[in-house]
């Protein structure tokens, strides 16, 4: 095996579920250290996390990731045992093989190949790896990028190890992402029996042309980079469970993604005046969970749309499409470039997660190839 695959295979040997690290992070400084990286460890809260660089002075390039794993489900589904990062076929199998200890394994192996062919290189390699991505994501990239700040370190370019791939490997760079905008609604009725709806207020009634109006706005047009922003529902709960009482009250449960065209702050007050003018009593909460960003064609994207096609060949598209990733966090508060670019992501979150060994060879020789061209 390689060195890439022997590092992918201990990281998924740990059951590093989120929130928790159980040692994958000291497994990787341990490694980066032998290449004379300096480490900061930045524990907030629970959270594990650390900063790593090599270097001095611009540009920035920073690999980001994260050392957590969701949960495995019930473990007598898989073929394999989930943290045994047992090699199959030419696949291998585990939690964590795509989402994304193989891509923290490829950037290792690669910033050691690179600083040990470039050790004068300009610029500076930064790591920023977090174990709570997975999870809530309060106490680990955000509160990192806010220390970051405030010792006054800049990041020019990050590329983030999310699985990016749909069909073969390099064939997608996610070279942005929409913004995401949850909100609850409660519709106010007035309870009563069903047989005499004169003497209550059906809020179900009440809500659904407020809806229909919803679903059918249209947000925006998208750009050349974003799709139009999507209004989904995605929860709706009412009633008491018995078939001859009107309800008191409806909540409704919908999400945002939402384009650069849009604002968090704008959707919010579109939604109003379209509840207000249906003359609805509801109460409205809002969580803001991601600003959108966008990284344009530039040196960041040409030197990883470059190394792509020296290593497989592969011509790759920009996509903004999917869901979030700790890059909403660093785009906007580093004031960086961000880009992902990772292995394939069929079978991310999935019973079986597995990834090709050959594409995280790959894999580790484009980010190679990236080094090379932003820092030499």
């Amino acid at each position: 095996m390689s060195k890439t695959i022997e590092l992918a295979q201990s990281l998924m040997k740990i059951d590093s579920v989120t929130p928790n690290d159980k040692g994958c992070q000291a497994l990787m400084t341990n490694f980066l250290e032998q290449s004379k990286f300096k480490i900061s460890d930045l524990k907030f809260g629970e959270v594990d996390n650390f900063w790593a660089e090599h270097g001095q002075g611009s540009p920035v390039f920073v690999f980001a990731g994260h050392t957590d794993v969701v949960p495995v489900g019930d473990a007598s589904k898989w073929d394999l045992d989930p943290f045994s990062a047992k090699v199959k076929a030419g696949m291998l199998y585990g939690r964590g093989a795509a989402d994304m200890k193989g891509s923290l394994a490829a950037m290792l192996s690669a910033s050691e190949r690179f600083v040990k062919d470039y050790p004068d290189h300009k610029g500076t390699i930064g790591y920023l790896i977090p174990s709570d991505e997975e999870g809530p994501a309060v106490d680990g990239t955000v509160k990192v990028c806010e220390h970051l700040n405030a010792i006054g370190q800049n990041v020019d370019y990050c590329l983030v190890g999310e699985p990016s791939a749909t069909d073969t490997l390099g064939d997608v760079i996610k070279n942005g992402r929409r913004g995401s905008l949850n909100g609850t609604l409660t519709v106010v009725g007035k309870q009563g029996h069903i047989a005499y709806p004169h003497l209550a207020n059906n809020p179900i009634h009440l809500a659904v042309p407020a809806l229909d109006e919803l679903c059918n706005e249209l947000w925006d047009e998208g750009n050349e980079y974003f799709p139009a922003t999507s209004f989904q529902l995605s929860n709706i709960h009412s009633g008491t469970g018995v078939t001859n009482v009107i309800p008191g009250e409806i909540e409704i449960v919908f999400n945002f993604r939402y384009s650069t065209e849009s604002t968090h702050e704008g959707l919010q007050a579109r939604v109003s005046d379209i509840l207000d003018k249906h003359n609805l009593e509801y109460r409205l909460d809002w969580n803001h969970s991601g600003y959108p960003f966008l990284t344009p064609k530039g040196e960041l994207v040409s030197g990883c749309a470059d190394a792509i096609k020296k290593v497989t060949g592969v011509d790759t598209q920009l996509s903004t499409s999917g869901g979030t990733s700790d890059g909403r966090f660093i785009a906007p508060m580093l004031n960086a470039q961000v880009v992902e670019l990772g292995p394939l992501n069929a079978t991310i979150h999935q019973v079986n997660e597995c990834v090709s060994v050959q594409d995280l060879d790959d894999l580790s020789d484009i980010y190679y190839h990236i080094l090379k061209n932003i820092l030499t």
